[in-house]
């Protein structure tokens, strides 16, 4: 299959559910009112579509590689930041368990995606 725009990637719609469950998951009760937490959060999972999206339209390698790596950084710190919620009494287990296993997937497609891009041209 060949890659047309970042919204063909499977990474970057996986991304995109993970938004949208953090944006609900902070929407009620105690994380909606802890500011600093939620917007902390909602924002490093933006960062992870987002980044993937613009390192895809930077049409080179490095670049890419680059922003890749920021991607993931931002799903780890999503990660990290659902122990702290979890801890705090503001998400369920199986609300950990789902996001913490949708997190760590999209870590490890970014990483394969990163080998695989060290290895070949970007091709559009």
């Amino acid at each position: 299959m060949k890659i047309n725009s970042f919204e063909d990637l499977q990474v970057w719609k996986d991304s995109r559910i993970l938004v949208k469950s953090i944006y609900q998951l902070t929407a009620d009760g105690k994380f909606n009112k802890d500011f600093g937490l939620r917007e902390q959060i909602q924002r490093a999972s933006v960062s992870i579509m987002n980044n993937i999206a613009e390192g895809f339209e930077r049409n080179n390698n490095k670049d890419y590689i680059k922003f890749l790596g920021y991607s993931k950084g931002s799903a780890g710190e999503v990660r990290s930041m659902l122990y702290v919620a979890t801890d705090l009494g503001y998400v369920s287990d199986e609300s950990f368990n789902s996001l913490h296993q949708l997190s760590v997937n999209i870590i490890t497609q970014i990483s394969n995606f990163i080998k695989y891009l060290k290895t070949v041209s970007l091709k559009k």
